[in-house]
C-alpha cells in the first residue's frame, strides 16, 4: 500500500483556496500511484477557534470534497475538518472515505489542547475508531492525541497503521519529531504523521510530516515546505516485527490500578 501525505500550507480561513490546493496535490498523489491520500487537521480552514468559519455539516463542502476526490482518483482519503452538529458544539474530526467515495470512519478528537483554548470551542470525542484500509487495520488520531500513549495502546492490538493528522506548531516541532517515532516503536506498527506548514492564526508551522515503520525508521519525511510525503506500507512487516520482538505481550495494562 502506498500512502501519500499532503503537507499543505493552509490558507487561513479560505476554504476555496485550500480545496483548490488539495485537488491539485491529490491529482499528483494519484499520478504517483498512491492508494491513500492523507490531509492535516482542519485542512480547509486552519486550526481556528472561530467555529462560525470552521464548522460544517457531514454533507458540507470539505467532506464532500473528500468523497469527490476519492471517486475521481480511486484513492482512499483521510483528512480533518470541523464537524457541525445538531446538538452540542462542533467537533474536531478526521474522516476516512473509501475509494468509491463512501464514508469509512469518523473520529472526533479526544484530547483537546487547553493552552490554545480548544476545549472552550469544540466538544471532545469519546473513543478511538479502527477501520479497514484495503484490508489493513488502521486508526487516525488528531494532533494533541499524539502526546497520550494510552490512546495508541487502546488500538494497537488491532492496527497495522496509525495516522496522526495535525496542526502542530513550530515552537514544539522537536516534540512532534520524537513522539511520532516513539509511538511507532512502542506500538510496533506504522505511524504516518501529516502536519501542516506555513503561518496561521498567529502561529508558525514547519511540517515534519513523516512515514515511520514499526522499528522506528523514517521511510519518508516532508521537511519544512509544502508538498507530498510518499512511502510504501507493508502490513506483513508489522506481523514480522511483533513476532521476532514480541514486546507487546509483556504489557501489564492494569499496573496503575495495583496497590
Amino acid at each position: 500500500m502506498k500512502v501519500a501525505g499532503f503537507q499543505i500550507n493552509i490558507v487561513w480561513h479560505d476554504r476555496m483556496a485550500n480545496h483548490d490546493k488539495i485537488r491539485r496535490f491529490a491529482a499528483k498523489a494519484a499520478e504517483e500511484g498512491a492508494d491513500v491520500f492523507i490531509l492535516p487537521e482542519m485542512c480547509s480552514t486552519g486550526f481556528s477557534m472561530d467555529t462560525s468559519v470552521t464548522a460544517e455539516p457531514i454533507v458540507g463542502p470539505t467532506p464532500t470534497l473528500f468523497r469527490d476526490i476519492a471517486r475521481e482518483t480511486g484513492m482512499t482519503i483521510v483528512g480533518g475538518f470541523a464537524l457541525a452538529r445538531a446538538k452540542g458544539r462542533p467537533q474536531n474530526v478526521s474522516l476516512a472515505v473509501d475509494r468509491e467515495g463512501h464514508d469509512l470512519a469518523l473520529y472526533a478528537k479526544i484530547h483537546q489542547i487547553a493552552i490554545l483554548d480548544e476545549h472552550n470551542h469544540y466538544d471532545p470525542g469519546s473513543k478511538p475508531v479502527v477501520f479497514s484500509l484495503d484490508g489493513t487495520a488502521a486508526a487516525c488520531f488528531v494532533c494533541y492525541d499524539l502526546r497520550f500513549p494510552e490512546i495508541f495502546r487502546a488500538v494497537v492490538d488491532k492496527c497495522a497503521m496509525i495516522m496522526v493528522i495535525a496542526s502542530w506548531p513550530a515552537s514544539r516541532q522537536s516534540h512532534w519529531d520524537v513522539l511520532l517515532k516513539a509511538r511507532a516503536i512502542e506500538s510496533q506498527c506504522y505511524v504516518v504523521g501529516v502536519n501542516r506548514t506555513g503561518p496561521g492564526g498567529g502561529l508558525q508551522f514547519t511540517g515534519g510530516s513523516a512515514v515511520i515503520d514499526p522499528l522506528g525508521n523514517i521511510l519518508a519525511h516532508g521537511g519544512k515546505h509544502e508538498g507530498l510525503v510518499i512511502a510504501d506500507i507493508d502490513p506483513v512487516k508489522v506481523a514480522e516485527t511483533r513476532s521476532t520482538m514480541p514486546f507487546l505481550k509483556d504489557r501489564i495494562p492494569d499496573l496503575a490500578l495495583r496497590s
